[in-house]
């Protein structure tokens, strides 16, 4: 299941569509796509893989609703669900990445493998929203690997990649006695990231810190509620498209 979108000069053109990957497309003033749930959600060794490449060109994506992940019922290395994003922005592109919640079902193995590669003079904005899973669930996946790469001008700026069990979520929020469970993971690239920097913490935002080479910020929001963590990474946003003398952008969902 594989997704390639490119644009050049803000003029799309689809490389590559196996479904049942699936998107909208709309060009409101800005290029906006939005991604297809597939099917009821992403099953044990589904492998999904959306490209997208920006030349003097800008977009923002978002998901038509949460990611869920269905249970892994072998215990064999390889009954992951895999969702791989690969994203290149180059002369002046700008995008922005506003995830919905990810879901993972009881016993769900998933792995996340993202990859950026950007032009010095392109700019982002992307986020990652986890939630507890079903409202009758609590963390009780099996196992989540998560790795994120981000490279500027053929240089590695920032990278992690961990894995971390339902189990060890649950003893964290134990061991610190807090109830935020739901949180989000913000990657910006901005015109400004010192201004912008200072600008969210303003806002109340102080979990936001700069990368060694300071050409990105890394966040984190958390919340007791998903509703109200989604207000807070809208509020982000806004803060980035300000900077970058854009108007707010409805994504259409209530």
């Amino acid at each position: 299941m594989s997704l390639n979108l490119k644009f050049v000069d803000n003029l799309p053109y689809l490389n590559r569509l196996k479904l049942p990957s699936r998107y909208y497309h709309f060009n409101d003033n800005e290029n906006y796509i939005k991604l297809l749930t597939i099917g009821e959600g992403i099953f044990p060794n589904d492998k999904i893989q959306t490209t997208i490449n920006l030349i003097n060109s800008t977009c923002i994506l978002t998901t038509e609703s949460a990611t869920k992940v269905y249970p892994s019922t072998s215990h064999a290395n390889n009954a992951f669900a895999i969702n791989r994003l690969n994203f290149s922005l180059s002369n002046c592109s700008n995008f922005e990445y506003i995830n919905d919640e990810l879901i993972l079902y009881n016993k769900a193995k998933f792995a996340q493998l993202v990859n950026f590669n950007i032009s010095t003079d392109s700019t982002f904005f992307y986020v990652d929203v986890m939630s507890t899973g079903r409202s009758f669930e609590h963390f009780d996946f099996d196992l989540l690997k998560m790795r994120n790469r981000f490279v500027i001008n053929n240089q590695l700026e920032y990278f992690e990649n961990y894995s971390v069990t339902g189990y060890e979520l649950k003893q964290y929020f134990k061991r610190h006695q807090s109830h935020e469970y739901y949180y989000g993971k913000v990657y910006i690239k901005s015109s400004d990231n010192k201004q912008l920097r200072a600008t969210l913490r303003e806002l109340g935002f102080t979990a936001f810190t700069q990368t060694r080479k300071q050409n990105m910020l890394i966040g984190v929001l958390t919340n007791t509620n998903i509703d109200k963590l989604k207000k807070q990474m809208l509020a982000t946003w806004q803060a980035y498209r300000c900077q970058l003398n854009k108007k707010p952008f409805d994504l259409g969902k209530a």
